[in-house]
């Protein structure tokens, strides 16, 4: 399994009165989904909450709250043979880990449409996640932006830098 690294970070987004507001969450949570997930059930808001994590340089986690809902995405299908989190993940949706000579290329899985009510749509999320250019850091933070948090996000990110 990989160790956690200074590269990882889970921040909470939530919307507080016209404006949104982000929180950096414990790193720890970076490798537990269901602890993630209760952490992020303990932020009140009326639209919704959102998580939003990344792993090493290899994968992100969003994770969206809305009520009883629960919308789980994993940019990377392939991290599940070497990250628990996107094992939890795959877990979680009932996706088995797939085998050796099924991992030839970067699949998102999950809830394609997670972010399509605040306009992002699912081709465009698939864009943001399959691009090889990217760091899942900076695959949040494009994210983020078409989302309308950007500032919040940036600004949540600058206490663990």
């Amino acid at each position: 399994m990989t160790d956690v690294d200074a590269a990882d970070f889970a921040v909470v987004v939530y919307r507080e009165d016209a404006s949104w507001e982000a929180e950096v969450l414990p790193v720890a949570l970076t490798g537990d989904l269901e602890g993630l997930i209760h952490a992020l059930r303990q932020q009140p808001s009326l639209g919704g909450t959102i998580g939003l994590v990344s792993v090493g340089d290899d994968f992100f986690v969003a994770i969206r709250l809305l009520g009883e809902d629960d919308m789980v995405f994993l940019s990377d299908v392939t991290a599940s043979v070497d990250w628990p989190l996107a094992q939890q993940v795959l877990e979680y949706l009932d996706i088995p880990v797939p085998e050796d000579e099924e991992l030839d290329q970067v699949l998102p899985v999950g809830d394609m449409s997670i972010f399509a009510d605040l306009g992002l749509d699912e081709m465009e999320l698939g864009a943001i996640s399959g691009d090889l250019e990217l760091y899942p850091d900076e695959m949040l933070l494009s994210i983020a932006g078409r989302l309308g948090f950007a500032i919040a996000f940036e600004r949540a990110l600058d206490t663990v830098a």
